[in-house]
């Protein structure tokens, strides 16, 4: 592969960078706006991920069908989605409808914001968090991340709550979007083949009059809490527990080591918490994960089985924890690098993969970084970058949370 990286900034500081391929058989382009459930007001919490719907709703110039249709009929592979530190819009498209799927984009990226499509819209959303309750997991996931970062943005749930999404209306939302979708608050990720002198001058042309932000997301690294807590739902019938623990930020080369970790204790497959809990029956499922964030990041472990047993389950889970420093071993390192870097390889292949990197990384830390950069960060990684980080980020000092069935029901 040829691929060359392009970056630019416009007058009203809006960011597109690029790696260009002229080999490729695809081009993909996306709108990744700082904006996430970690900068919402608690009182409009879900306003986010409640915009990235209503993008879809129409312009003042296009329809809703319009907007869908379009996409229809460039071919385009084309979807949204929010977190808490970013919403995203993006395409992938054969390169000969590159430039139509790139207008469509900037265009739906200036939303009409109807009172009737807010209403209507306010319904989906109630249904999927809704949805979203009836999920073990999640429910007690977005508890303990609240609970784990109290007062700050980061433990907002990106789906809000009933009585945030009850009651917001479409005026705090149209502030929201002129706080938060502003130009220097967007970077627009291109990759595949694109010419990105060409790409540059349709965007200029097309979002030249987008506004600038005023402020900056705070991202110093919040204080945290590292409580207990038990939920009762006469729903569920199984038991569940999760613990969210400090972890290194985003923009750190730590996060790589950090990634690994993860892998290493609770990977899906071969993991430490695999052979300790599912192996030997005492879980029916055991992982863990890694989120790097602006300014901090976060851990989690995870783990459901008989209601009866989930003591047992976290005695095994901290025994794993607390001897994961010392049980690390070079095949393992070795093994899991390959793994890393497989899958980076394989995602590369991909414009809409390579995408995706460039935008979350560029949004994140305002850098670029090569692949093969990453790959070298990934090799460079040794036992003792894993053994420092246990000691610096202990996994047992979390948030611990259990879901268990109400046995009053």
């Amino acid at each position: 592969m040829s691929i060359q990286f392009h970056q630019t900034t416009l007058d009203n500081g809006m960011t597109i960078i690029a790696e260009t391929d002229e080999g490729a058989l695809s081009s993909a382009a996306g709108f990744f706006v700082k904006a996430g459930a970690r900068d919402e007001a608690t009182q409009i919490m879900g306003v986010s991920h409640f915009l990235e719907h209503m993008m879809f709703k129409g312009t003042n110039e296009l329809s809703a069908e319009q907007i869908n249709q379009g996409f229809d009929d460039l071919g385009a592979n084309n979807n949204a989605y929010t977190s808490r530190e970013l919403t995203c819009f993006y395409a992938s498209v054969i390169p000969e409808h590159f430039r139509s799927t790139q207008a469509l984009l900037a265009k739906m990226m200036r939303p009409a914001l109807r009172q009737s499509d807010f209403d209507t819209e306010k319904g989906v959303i109630l249904e999927e968090i809704a949805m979203y309750a009836d999920n073990p997991f999640w429910v007690l996931y977005e508890e303990a991340v609240s609970r784990h970062y109290q007062t700050h943005g980061l433990g907002h749930r990106v789906l809000g709550t009933n009585e945030s999404i009850t009651a917001l209306t479409r005026d705090q939302m149209a502030e929201y979007f002129n706080q938060r979708y502003a130009a220097d608050k967007t970077v627009v990720a291109l990759a595949g083949k694109v010419d990105f002198d060409e790409a540059v001058d349709q965007i200029n042309t097309l979002c030249a009059d987008w506004q600038q932000s005023v402020g900056a997301r705070e991202t110093k690294a919040p204080s945290v809490g590292s409580d207990s807590f038990t939920l009762r739902d006469g729903r569920v019938n199984r038991g569940y527990l999760i613990g969210i623990a400090q972890a290194p930020a985003a923009n750190e080369d730590e996060r790589y080591a950090a990634a690994l970790l993860m892998q290493m204790l609770g990977g899906v497959d071969n993991s430490k918490l695999h052979w300790a809990l599912i192996e030997t029956g005492l879980a029916e499922e055991a992982q863990s994960g890694y989120d790097g964030l602006d300014g901090t990041g976060d851990y989690f472990v995870y783990a459901s089985g008989d209601p009866g047993k989930l003591d047992d389950i976290w005695e095994v889970m901290l025994k794993e924890i607390r001897g994961l420093k010392d049980s690390i071993t070079q095949d393992e390192l070795v093994c899991l690098r390959s793994k890393m870097a497989t899958a980076a390889m394989v995602a590369a292949e991909r414009p809409g993969d390579r995408m995706q990197r460039l935008g979350r990384l560029w949004t994140m830390t305002g850098q670029y970084q090569p692949l093969e950069d990453e790959l070298a960060k990934i090799e460079s990684i040794t036992i003792d970058d894993l053994r420092d980080l246990c000691d610096r980020y202990p996994i047992d000092r979390c948030t611990l949370g259990k879901l268990i069935p109400d046995a009053s029901t």
